[in-house]
């Protein structure tokens, strides 16, 4: 299957129209085939990313429920989960099961939440409940504490992460480098790591600069 519309099937009666978002070909074709197999859900069509995505929004009716990954090559799913959620229901189908993408979902007026190697019910459950007009979060994934990162904690992180010191984040920032200390104090207290290398670490692998920031852009 290729980016592209597919026609419904007629005398099926109230079909479930969906759009599956990733950009694994493997997985959004296996994710596709097996939606298409049930005789309530119709596949309408793939997109590999947000702009193939934001095309199948253009027709009327939009797809009943848009499946999306949250990382899409070097593109953020969570940047148009707002812009989706807007005309249809937004399910995310990820592997980092994280518990600020959980939250930054709801946030972001995401309708439910599935991790990858969640079993094929749970799926199939959570596009109906979405398509339906409900909710689909797992409660032990709210249960999770999220990292949410302000605007300047974010651009901090982001340049400790690339390997800037202290003084050339305050440089890059226009901030002075005791202010970039007390912001990197605080991280450290807020998120229990001990070292910049543990922050730089787990922003990277826990995906906490894919979520979009909240608050004020202050240190």
């Amino acid at each position: 299957m290729t980016d592209r519309a597919e026609t419904i099937p007629r005398g099926l009666g109230r079909m479930i129209r969906i759009l599956v978002v990733d950009d694994h070909p493997v997985f959004r074709e296996g994710t596709a085939a097996l939606l298409a197999r049930e005789p309530d859900l119709v596949v309408v069509g793939v997109a590999a990313d947000l702009d193939v995505a934001r095309a199948f929004l253009l027709p009327d009716p939009p797809p009943d429920v848009v499946l999306l990954d949250v990382r899409l090559g070097d593109e953020n799913g969570l940047a148009i989960v707002g812009e989706l959620a807007a005309r249809t229901a937004v399910v995310i189908l990820t592997a980092y099961d994280y518990p600020q993408y959980v939250h930054a979902a709801i946030r972001l007026g995401a309708a439910g939440f599935v991790g990858k190697s969640a079993p094929t019910e749970e799926l199939l459950r959570a596009v109906r409940q979405a398509a339906a007009g409900g909710l689909a979060f797992d409660r032990r994934r709210l249960a999770g504490e999220p990292v949410d990162l302000t605007i300047r904690e974010a651009q901090i992180v982001r340049l400790l992460a690339a390997g800037s010191s202290n003084d050339e984040i305050g440089l890059a920032l226009g901030i002075t480098t005791k202010s970039v200390e007390s912001a990197l104090g605080r991280i450290f207290t807020r998120t229990s790591t001990r070292s910049r290398t543990e922050l730089a670490v787990r922003a990277v692998q826990e995906g906490w600069l894919d979520v979009p920031a909240r608050g004020s852009g202050a240190t």
